[in-house]
């Protein structure tokens, strides 16, 4: 097999949700689950659910606190910062972001994590071919889901939203963390390949100049991702696999 990668790429850069990880129909149905809620007490019988085209414009891909703050905007909703230690669920930016944590680590601990085989396979290919491998999410749980899909050992680097906050780091659509992992993986960003299922994952790699920037397609969303950036679209790691002979 070999990679349907352009040559000059020396380095791949994986989303975790969606890309890597079956998580990302987790993750929508927790936010839904907070959101819906909080609305609900909010607005009464005339509130308008939280739907599909809410995640993929405000929270997908995004670091928690940032994604609850741009969905509440787009209702013209404010709410308090809040506290660290805010209980979840609290009616404040922290509290109902910890509460859509608490649901994501309730589901994946009950229905554990699966790896999307192509994506797997399309891995230890790079990683037979000597090229570097990172990981780069806003989630804080990264680490606890490549070990519970059992692939944590296919990555060189790990930039996700704890390593973010430590350094400081902009979280997705702002290159930031993508560019930390190319340079922790010591390559230039033209040197580097960036794989998300995300518009602010598009945005990021588009704004980081990277070289290759492909879109993972597993909802039928194809043309945003194009539209935000993509120079590939596939609904599989898979598909960038090529017979050799």
């Amino acid at each position: 097999m070999k990679l349907l990668i352009p040559r000059e790429v020396r380095a791949f850069l994986f989303d975790l949700d969606g890309v890597l990880t079956k998580t990302a129909v987790v993750h929508e149905a927790a936010w839904k689950e907070t959101f819906d809620d909080f609305l609900r007490r909010r607005d009464g019988d005339g509130f308008r659910p939280f739907g599909q085209a809410d995640y993929d414009a405000y929270v997908d891909g995004r670091p928690r606190y940032d994604g609850v703050r741009a969905f509440l905007a787009s209702r013209h909703i404010t709410l308090p910062e809040g506290e660290e230690d805010d209980p979840p669920g609290l009616d404040t930016v922290r509290g109902l972001g910890d509460r859509k944590n608490d649901l994501v680590l309730t589901k994946i601990r009950e229905e554990g994590v699966e790896a999307y085989p192509g994506s797997v396979e399309f891995l230890e290919i790079v990683r037979r071919a000597g090229l570097a491998t990172a990981v780069v999410s806003s989630s804080v749980n990264c680490r606890d889901v490549l070990d519970a899909a059992g692939i944590g050992d296919l990555f060189d680097v790990r930039v996700d939203g704890r390593v973010a906050a430590e350094r400081g780091l902009a979280g997705k659509p702002a290159p930031d963390t993508f560019l930390a992992a190319a340079a922790d993986l010591g390559v230039t960003p033209e040197h580097a390949a960036v794989f998300e299922d995300a518009v602010a994952g598009m945005d990021a790699g588009r704004a980081g100049a990277f070289g290759y920037v492909v879109g993972v397609d597993r909802i039928g969303h194809a043309a945003a991702l194009r539209a935000h950036g993509a120079d590939i679209v596939v609904k599989d790691l898979a598909e960038l696999l090529g017979d050799t002979h």
